[in-house]
């Protein structure tokens, strides 16, 4: 039985603002109307209303007694807490949010960039950091990245671990990794940001967070929501802090160690500084990889559109299977699933 119930709202990476990465989340023992945490906010209502409008049943799932229909603005109304980065959606939908206050979780880079925007010259500020400021709809509530689990919502919280998206004129730009987990049944999902490639960072970050995550395979933590935004073939320097199959499954290569690595009693855990390039190398040999990721389910989002009209199919469709194939040729034993807009997920 899941733990907790996905309903992908948005997946892609962009341009395509209809399509734009935006997940709803219950704990799968609580009803809908009980509060949804928003993994992400590109999309919003708009998008929302698409889906319902082709399948009025996307908020019932086995829990649900009689067939239920919701609009999209029912299903925003029930929204409490815990945007974790993508914002368009939040931003447009924010002057229309019904119900009770919502906090905005995510980091402080996060939240400044926000709070740049509510600021009553790009868009209304609708948002406070002030707790008891009942005029604001929204409110500002800080992730510290740590090795603690903060709770955002009841029976459900979160980790942070910091990860590199590549850099600008000022200098890195940061992301994150969210580990969520149901308190009371003490499991958990893994869900990146954007992320850019170990072996093409400056300052590799992203081996922190499987660390943390090899220990916990696949008793407490089986799924994983990680993007990959571009095909193969393309150059490096044209990633733009983020991952095509190629690293990405890198990225899963570098879990399988750590997880064979852990099974063998190896010390893991997130470091305090970030891994040199020369410290990467990996000892575990090939052999001892086979196999290391079995019952691993990897949902692959944040596909970047081709609305160039160069390719027929989406892009979705040509990544994903470069991701399986590469997966299968190392026979690392994970399963790929592409994500998709109006998928309802079982985490």
């Amino acid at each position: 039985m899941p733990t907790f119930d996905i309903v992908v709202v948005g997946s892609g990476g962009g341009p395509d603002e209809t399509n734009l990465s935006a997940y709803l989340l219950k704990p799968h023992d609580a009803a809908w109307e009980d509060g949804i945490i928003a993994l992400e906010a590109g999309s919003a209502q708009g998008a929302l209303a698409q889906l319902l409008y082709r399948n009025p049943l996307l908020f019932n799932d086995d829990t649900t007694r009689t067939s239920r229909t919701y609009t999209a603005s029912e299903i925003y109304s029930f929204l409490r807490h815990a945007h974790l980065d993508h914002i368009s959606g939040l931003v447009i939908s924010a002057g229309s949010f019904s119900g009770p206050r919502k906090r905005i979780y995510a980091t402080k880079d996060t939240l400044d960039d926000l709070e740049s925007v509510f600021s009553d010259r790009i868009w209304p500020n609708l948002a406070s950091w002030n707790e008891d400021d009942e005029d604001f709809k929204l409110l500002y509530s800080l992730l510290i990245a740590d090795s603690k689990y903060k709770n955002v919502y009841p029976s459900v919280s979160v980790r942070t671990i910091p990860i590199s998206h590549g850099h600008n004129a000022t200098g890195q730009y940061g992301s994150a990794a969210f580990f969520i987990r149901h308190d009371t049944h003490n499991r958990e999902f893994l869900f990146f940001g954007d992320v850019e490639p170990d072996s093409v960072a400056a300052y590799p970050q992203t081996i922190n967070v499987w660390r943390a995550a090899a220990p916990k395979f696949p008793q407490k933590l089986s799924a994983i929501f990680i993007e990959c935004s571009w095909p193969s073939g393309r150059r490096d320097d044209m990633l733009f802090g983020h991952l095509s199959p190629i690293h990405l499954v890198d990225e899963l290569v570098a879990l399988a160690g750590e997880v064979v690595k852990s099974r063998k009693g190896e010390r893991g855990g997130v470091r305090a500084r970030p891994l040199r390039k020369k410290q990467r190398k990996n000892p575990v040999s090939p052999e001892e990889l086979l196999g290391a990721l079995t019952g691993l389910r990897v949902y692959v989002m944040h596909c970047k559109d081709d609305l160039a009209g160069k390719s027929e199919v989406s892009m979705r469709d040509i990544i994903v299977p470069q991701v399986k194939a590469l997966v299968e040729e190392k026979k690392l034993g994970a399963e790929i699933i592409a994500v998709e807009p109006g998928m309802h997920i079982g985490a």
